[in-house]
């Protein structure tokens, strides 16, 4: 991990500003690992949803920015915060947090290892934060353009997915049940590229895909084309893995690319996000 900042005012700043440091989007956290600053629409339920557009700070993970003069005013209007939450699914790592919580039993560890034995994946040497509550966070990063979403004990149970949307409280932050400490043997390690296979169950197929018309594919570009702001890239991240399984994906490729630019991605976007899909097939046991 990167050296803390010793012109911070506090430790959990100093732990913060190291983390931006990396590239990583940080926000400050109460005691209760949850975001120290109040929602400054908390008085006005029926407004519309923002996400910051109002320029005021209290929007939860989406304050979360690596600009240490942001960070700096951040903790400014939060003097009180023990810790910092990173901003999982941002440029540039796309970090992914799986949670590997204590449970009675087996235990969530021999739930992650029977996956990776069934899927035949291994997660490489990355960084593990530890948790007062004896579990474990495991940093790894996704491919641009996918959005991975969160879960609880989908996966395993007992085991958390932090993707796009979702924060992981940091080393060095103070909750009321003890500080996030990282692992010995992983501090000067960076982020780890998560397994294909791996990937491959966290981003689901949605509940709500067409099947290919005669095989040909043309479900697969409806999907895509009904896509929201915000489920573009991932829609057509999951329709790229399924052409290219099933053999369609040099024939559905320009389709599919039409298709993301009636939705509104750019054209580099699309073909980028189709790459991916492409790499993590073909890398399919």
């Amino acid at each position: 991990m990167a050296t803390t900042d010793r012109q911070a005012t506090t430790p959990a700043l100093a732990h913060a500003l190291a983390a931006a440091d990396r590239g990583l989007a940080v926000l400050p956290l109460s005691r209760t690992k949850l975001p120290a600053l109040r929602s400054p629409h908390r008085d006005a339920p029926d407004a519309s949803p923002c996400r910051g557009e109002c320029g005021r700070f209290g929007h939860g993970v989406h304050d979360a920015s690596a600009d240490p003069v942001r960070v700096r005013r951040l903790f400014a209007a939060a003097p009180w915060a023990t810790g910092y939450g990173i901003a999982c699914g941002r440029p540039p790592h796309h970090l992914i947090g799986i949670d590997v919580d204590p449970v009675p039993g087996p235990g969530a560890s021999a739930g992650l290892r029977e996956q990776a034995l069934r899927r035949l994946f291994a997660i490489p040497p990355t960084v593990v934060v530890r948790t007062p509550s004896g579990g474990r966070h495991l940093w790894l990063t996704g491919p641009p353009g996918v959005a991975v979403p969160n879960s609880a004990g989908r996966l395993a149970p007992g085991v958390d997915v932090r993707g796009t949307g979702g924060y992981l409280v940091g080393p060095g932050s103070r909750t009321r049940r003890g500080t996030y400490t990282v692992a010995p043997g992983t501090a000067r390690l960076a982020p780890a590229a998560c397994p294909s296979a791996l990937l491959h169950l966290l981003v689901p197929p949605p509940r709500t895909v067409s099947p290919a018309d005669g095989g040909h594919g043309g479900g697969l570009v409806r999907f895509v084309r009904a896509a929201h702001a915000g489920q573009r890239n991932t829609r057509l991240f999951w329709a790229a893995c399924r052409a290219y399984e099933n053999g369609l994906g040099p024939a559905l490729r320009a389709p599919l690319i039409a298709a993301a630019l009636h939705t509104g991605l750019t054209e580099r976007e699309a073909r980028a996000t189709l790459a991916s899909a492409a790499r993590l097939t073909a890398r399919q046991p």
